[in-house]
């Protein structure tokens, strides 16, 4: 029987020095822009994408590759969130649930976790496992931009619970019901939490909630990472929806500095209600998004290793997106008290959204 779980969670720049001041046109050439670029494509009805947001260097025009990690790393984030990941996660299991293959997903693993001084995660240890939608070896093909997402939340589960067992489970398509499929799956094979980084339009839960409700196994879901707008699943009643922050490094107590990041999905589900969210605080006549949220801004991301080359970009790479924000079984109780995350509450206000964010410093 499967332990009831609140969960959480969770997610710098290079500095270059001159030894003299250059001439206008090596600084042009030598300057470093920065570009953030969502690895998946806006999609339709009944239809996902992941919400992986990828910080891209240009210099040149062209990406630069980095050698070495390149944003928050674990002990920044087990610092933020004040983790008890040195004791925690051992026997649990962590799903994610992804859309398409990624093929090197073992081997990218195996470098993030060595470059941070982890125990190996394999499959031949029993710690990580890859199956396909049916639970079996017969995957699906590869895609590029969703193995980015899936290197994010692989890496990401690692950051936050080390100990933690890790199985992810690809999806044939990123339609919702083969996503849908994929979950029922990952608890069928024992998950204590699923963790969905991926979303579409905002739709009735009499559609698709079914693959979505499972007693005991904590579902979470980003809000995505388009603003204003309700994304699917995390407008359903059954989930928990992930929104995002901007995480900057500060003198306070805690070390760090948490205000809401204005790129996270937000706003009031058309389609959704609850009976346990109150209108008088959220403003919304239905479902409200987001319930929880962490570090998401891709300004103040994640280190993140991928080998499968997309848009020209691959090894350490930077990552932000609400997705950075993982399920961790018993780290949250139902109090959310002990670790210092932020919920926000999204409004409308005079036409548009109206953000009220309240957090719990460690």
């Amino acid at each position: 029987m499967h332990r009831s779980h609140s969960f959480l969670l969770p997610v710098f720049a290079a500095a270059i020095g001159l030894a003299a001041a250059p001439s206008a046109t090596a600084a042009a050439r030598s300057s470093v822009t920065r570009h953030d670029t969502s690895v998946c494509r806006h999609v339709g009805t009944a239809k996902a994408r992941c919400f992986a947001i990828r910080l891209d260097r240009f210099r040149s025009g062209r990406v630069q590759h980095a050698t070495a990690p390149l944003g928050y790393g674990l002990a920044d984030l087990q610092s933020a969130y004040s983790l008890p990941s040195g004791e925690a996660g051992t026997g649990e299991t962590v799903a994610i649930v992804d859309a398409y293959d990624d093929p090197n997903a073992e081997r990218d693993l195996a470098v993030y976790r060595a470059q941070f001084q982890l125990p190996p995660c394999t499959t031949a240890n029993g710690c990580f496992d890859k199956v396909s939608q049916r639970g079996g070896a017969d995957l699906p093909v590869a895609d590029p931009g969703w193995a980015e997402e899936e290197s994010l939340d692989l890496d990401m589960v690692s950051a936050v619970c080390p100990n933690c067992h890790v199985l992810l489970v690809e999806a044939d398509t990123a339609s919702m019901a083969n996503l849908g499929a994929a979950v029922d799956t990952a608890v069928s094979l024992g998950a204590d939490a699923v963790s969905n980084s991926w979303g579409g339009p905002d739709m009735k839960d009499t559609s698709y909630g079914r693959f979505f409700h499972h007693a005991g196994v904590a579902i979470t879901a980003s809000a995505g990472d388009s603003g204003y707008a309700v994304s699917y699943p995390a407008s359903s009643k059954w989930v928990t929806a992930v929104g995002g922050t901007t995480l900057r490094r500060s003198t306070s107590r805690r070390g760090f500095a948490e205000t809401a990041w204005s790129g996270t999905g937000s706003g009031c589900s058309a389609d959704n209600a609850t009976t346990w969210q109150q209108a008088s605080t959220t403003g919304c006549a239905g479902r409200a998004v987001a319930d929880v949220s962490a570090v998401a801004d891709p300004a103040t991301g994640v280190a993140v290793y991928d080998s499968l080359a997309f848009q020209g970009a691959s090894g350490w790479l930077t990552f932000g997106g609400t997705r950075v924000l993982l399920v961790h079984p018993n780290l949250v109780r139902p109090a959310v008290g002990r670790i210092g995350v932020w919920g926000l509450s999204w409004t409308r206000s005079n036409g548009g959204a109206g953000a009220a964010a309240y957090g719990l410093d460690a």
